[in-house]
């Protein structure tokens, strides 16, 4: 009997050995995916900062005559948008400007006058921008006449640090230079997010006082799977019925152009953090010491009092991770915010405006984005944001739950 028990035992504790060795390397292996995938993000989105402005096989040329030999993404805009109509407005002479791209160039010559075969554009060119000194021309490097006496090509700076991350406008097609400015989605995915959760805590508490505190076992158990189930919904479904019910309702209630506003998106969000902000705060609420109500009802208070003097600021760390992680969630939704808000890529002002969020961002563009190209590595820039604002969010809610775990009362 001693010899079975003793092999017994050696067989456990070697089947223990390889069950721990197999757990480490799971571990190990999870963590080491996850960080090839934050440094393939950041590695994809930091390229952005080396690739020039002006797309590859065109150039800007101006007469040689012109002192102006860099101009901002903005600049280039107004000029070519003819908000910009003075080289003065950009630091230079007080000369008109005349902004032309290869077809405004081709409509002022015919066949004939091209050779047929457009063979002779670029010596057309060269004589048209000798003769127009305020002039600046995006063309295909192809058809560039640089080596023309009167003509220079103006510097192509690589994309700025501070266009991207300041800069108010996102129009990844734009030509002759594309605009990475990333303050319009940040702005707003934190304006649907945070209004998500100022609509949710309210109702989320009360649901979460009402199953901890108020309601009967058999109540608290048909609740608590219909509240977890909401978790499991979706998000397609909840992006579908806010589609085809809030947005119809909200610009017919509120008499608005559109409905699909940041207003139905955080109220979609709101819905989809409710069974996370209830779930965190009823167990926080139910941890309470039975020693601490004992005492709040023995010294007059009534069921009440208790609840919102003893119960809710015991759990207030709770809580707020609570609604920590459902900030988490709504940071990082994606098809139904896509759906409902409009995707209008705005500094938002109001509830009532279209906004676009990152995550709707990169799922619409993604797929038009050339691999490698400017476009794409912006995407995968505003991944890498997304990623450092969720991690934010994640570790201020693990720090709040340790709070908890370590409080006194």
């Amino acid at each position: 009997m001693d010899i079975k028990r003793k092999k017994r035992r050696g067989l456990q504790a070697w089947v223990s050995w390889w069950i721990e060795k197999i757990l480490a390397a799971s571990g190990g292996i999870t963590a080491f995916i996850i960080l090839l995938i934050v440094v393939f993000l950041f590695k994809e989105g930091v390229g952005l900062f080396q690739s020039p402005r002006v797309d590859e096989g065109y150039v800007l040329l101006m007469h040689s005559s012109n002192e102006v030999d860099q101009l901002s993404a903005d600049e280039l805009k107004g000029i070519f948008d003819e908000d910009i109509t003075n080289w003065a407005e950009v630091g230079g002479k007080n000369q008109a400007i005349t902004s032309l791209r290869l077809d405004q160039i081709m409509d002022r010559f015919t066949e004939e006058e091209l050779g047929g075969e457009y063979e002779y554009l670029s010596q057309r060119m060269g004589e048209l921008i000798a003769t127009t000194p305020g002039v600046i021309a995006f063309v295909p490097t192809l058809y560039a006449p640089l080596d023309h006496p009167a003509v220079q090509a103006m510097t192509d700076n690589t994309i700025a640090l501070r266009d991207f991350f300041v800069g108010k406008e996102w129009i990844p097609t734009a030509t002759p230079v594309p605009l990475f400015g990333t303050l319009p989605l940040v702005m707003g995915t934190l304006w649907v997010s945070l209004f998500a959760i100022l609509i949710a805590l309210p109702l989320g508490l009360g649901v979460a006082i009402y199953l901890a505190e108020l309601a009967s076992p058999r109540v608290r158990s048909l609740l608590k799977p219909v509240i977890e189930l909401l978790a499991g919904i979706p998000s397609v479904v909840y992006g579908f019925f806010g589609l085809v019910v809030l947005v119809p309702w909200v610009q017919r209630v509120l008499d608005l152009p559109v409905g699909e506003t940041a207003f139905v998106g955080s109220l979609i969000l709101a819905i989809m953090a409710l069974p996370t902000l209830i779930s965190v705060a009823e167990e926080s609420m139910k941890k309470t010491p039975r020693a601490l109500r004992e005492a709040s009802l023995a010294l007059g208070a009534t069921h009440w009092q208790t609840i919102y003097k003893v119960v809710v600021p015991y759990a207030s760390s709770g809580i707020s991770a609570g609604v920590v992680l459902g900030i988490g969630r709504a940071l990082g939704e994606t098809m139904a915010v896509l759906m409902v808000t409009g995707n209008a890529a705005l500094i938002p002002h109001t509830l009532m405006q279209p906004v676009r969020t990152i995550p709707a961002t990169i799922a619409a563009e993604l797929g038009e984005a050339a691999a490698g190209g400017s476009h794409y590595q912006a995407l995968f820039l505003l991944g890498a944001i997304l990623f450092l604002m969720t991690l934010i969010v994640n570790l201020m809610a693990e720090a709040l739950a340790k709070k908890q775990h370590n409080k006194g009362f």
